[in-house]
Formats: structure tokens, C-alpha cells, sequence
């Protein structure tokens, strides 16, 4: 039996973090925060439980995989689109508030509505079974698209309510030939700073 198990780890934090504005793809960096957490994350993190580092190819999330491959003695991170957030649209920029505000349906033009996150999503695990079969790869992603994954994989039962992938979360998820699992959930981020 092959079993493939993908770490999901949420970036670092970013200034538009700190003010719950929308990121979605435009390319916030990390702050001085987001880089300690980052550094943070990799000593809670074992280098023999992975095999490789993929990211998401914005800035937050690369490089929160480079200082982690760094600390592990990882030489080499895999950039991968399909790990990118949700695209907001004109949204992005704005706090939720203003999002909520600005465009009551929650679709601002140009966009990914819920629907095109969730194919995204399953196209994600797909991808994921097949690109890194029978390894342990540690993912650097996305909340918006962290928390559909986790929501497809177990069914809705998870993220609890009130739930919130912080920064530098750890979630682990297992595949194999009955499909995909969630082995261990965890939306608090890696030795809280």
C-alpha cells in the first residue's frame, strides 16, 4: 500500500494580516513577524518527516519555505501554481468588512467564487496524489485555500466553527488507496510567538 502525506502549512504574517484585508493573489511580503514565525515554525518541524517543500509561487508563502528548507538542509523548494489562494478579485486590498460592505454576495468582480475554489481544491488533491505519490511533502499554501481542502477531505466536519488557519499552521493530511484522510488538524500556528 503507498500512502502519500502532505503537510498543509499556512505562510507567515504579512502587514495585510494584521488588518484582515483580503490578499488573495496580489504578492504581499512577509514582515519582520512573519519571518520570525516562520523561523519559528521550522524548529517544530522535523526534517525526517518530509521529503520535499512545495509553495505556493507568491512571495509570503515562498518564502516561508525557503527559511524552512533552509533550517531542514533542504537545497531545493518545488513552486507550485496549483497551491495558490483564492483570487478577490477587486476585493483584494480591502478589509473583510469592506469586502462584506462593497460586495454584500461575497463575489467582487474578477474573483474566484466558492464554486471555482472548491474545483480548484479537488484538482489540488489530484494533483497532490499524483505529483508526490508514496512521499511526505510539506505544502506552503493559503487560508482561503487551506481551509477548503481540509473542508473537502473531511467531509465538512473540519475546520470547526470559529476555526482560523493561523499563520504557520501545521495541518497533515494522508492518502492512500482508499483516499484521502485527515491525520492531523491543527489551525494554531507552530510554536505561537
Amino acid at each position: 500500500m503507498t500512502e502519500t502525506t502532505v503537510g498543509l502549512l499556512r505562510h507567515g504574517q504579512t502587514d495585510w494580516n494584521i488588518d484582515f484585508r483580503l490578499q488573495g493573489i496580489t504578492d504581499i511580503p512577509l514582515n519582520e513577524t512573519g519571518v520570525l514565525q516562520a523561523s519559528t515554525a521550522a524548529r517544530h518541524i522535523k526534517p525526517e518527516d518530509w521529503n520535499f517543500i512545495a509553495s505556493s509561487p507568491l512571495s509570503r508563502a515562498k518564502d516561508t519555505a525557503e527559511i524552512i528548507a533552509s533550517s531542514m538542509g533542504i537545497p531545493e523548494i518545488h513552486i507550485d501554481s496549483m497551491l495558490l489562494e483564492r483570487s478577490f478579485g477587486e476585493a483584494e486590498g480591502l478589509t473583510h468588512a469592506e469586502w462584506k460592505e462593497k460586495f454584500p454576495d461575497g463575489m467582487p468582480p474578477g474573483g474566484e467564487s466558492l464554486d471555482e475554489l472548491k474545483l480548484r481544491a479537488i484538482s489540488l488533491l489530484d494533483h497532490l496524489a499524483v505529483q508526490y505519490r508514496g512521499t511526505r511533502v510539506l505544502a506552503v499554501s493559503h487560508g482561503a485555500m487551506i481551509r477548503k481542502v481540509v473542508r473537502l477531505v473531511s467531509g465538512g466536519e473540519l475546520p470547526q466553527a470559529g476555526d482560523r488557519f493561523e499563520n504557520t499552521s501545521l495541518t497533515i493530511l494522508k492518502h492512500n488507496h482508499e483516499g484521502w484522510k485527515v491525520h492531523s488538524y491543527n489551525p494554531r500556528a507552530l510554536g505561537r510567538i
